[in-house]
């Protein structure tokens, strides 16, 4: 006897800072109001973007030790959750979506695909910036640091978020920007895009996605080439 198909719809995944959104100035922002509470110069955006993607108590590390600075697990607390206070008034001052990302959230629904994020931003952060940027409701699932007793990279973040959002896992992709991604991704057996406009210290081409893009508009190709639309 044969098995039933899946009814499930294949789906993809996005990160969220430096991939759906530039959060940068936000993000950087934030982390510099804590740099000069603690008497430290402040990080040029150019210098620290680079220092963005693998959640704000990683950043708040990195950005330290730019500075010189190793923290105390102490320091480190305190100082991540006054990131952390500070940033949630502060999510959307200079925060806005990439071009195209619209109009390639648009041109994946028309195919079949459902659409999910998974980022090692709060989840509650993330539901809020999502809304404000005008994209909230178009999300599955939207699933953050805090969502899952995991977060990435463990790979058990994108596979809990793809079955959150009620999507196929064999006909699934994710969207990213960054090494945490790519190893999300590839630890969890789902091909990956990786965008260049993101946060990263290393071009993500070094990295080993399974397709890279330079504009939104080259993703529904990039996803179709991945998870054929013919098989959705």
């Amino acid at each position: 006897m044969s098995a039933e198909p899946t009814t499930r719809p294949p789906i993809a995944v996005f990160d969220l800072d430096g991939t759906l959104a530039e959060t940068a100035g936000d993000l950087i922002g934030t982390l510099n109001v804590l740099m000069r509470r603690e008497g430290l110069a402040e990080l040029p955006l150019s210098q620290a973007r680079g220092l963005i993607g693998a959640g704000a108590k990683a950043l708040i590390r990195r950005g330290f030790e730019a500075e010189g600075r190793s923290l105390a697990p102490e320091d480190h607390d305190r100082l991540f959750d006054a990131f952390i206070a500070h940033y949630g008034e502060h999510l959307a001052d200079t925060s806005h979506l990439y071009p195209g990302v619209v109009e390639a959230l648009d041109a994946l629904e028309a195919a079949g695909f459902r659409l999910a994020v998974c980022t090692n931003k709060y989840e509650g952060q993330s539901v809020e910036l999502l809304r404000i940027l005008g994209i909230g409701d178009r999300f599955a699932a939207i699933c953050g640091r805090d969502t899952f007793p995991q977060f990435k990279p463990d790979p058990r973040h994108l596979i809990e978020t793809i079955a959150r959002a009620g999507g196929d896992p064999a006909r699934a992709v994710m969207v990213g920007d960054s090494r945490t991604d790519i190893d999300t991704a590839k630890a969890a057996g789902i091909p990956v895009v990786a965008v260049t406009f993101g946060y990263t210290d290393r071009p993500v081409t070094e990295l080993g996605p399974d397709r890279v893009i330079e504009h939104f508009s080259q993703l529904p190709e990039a996803v179709g080439a991945l998870v054929p639309v013919e098989a959705a």
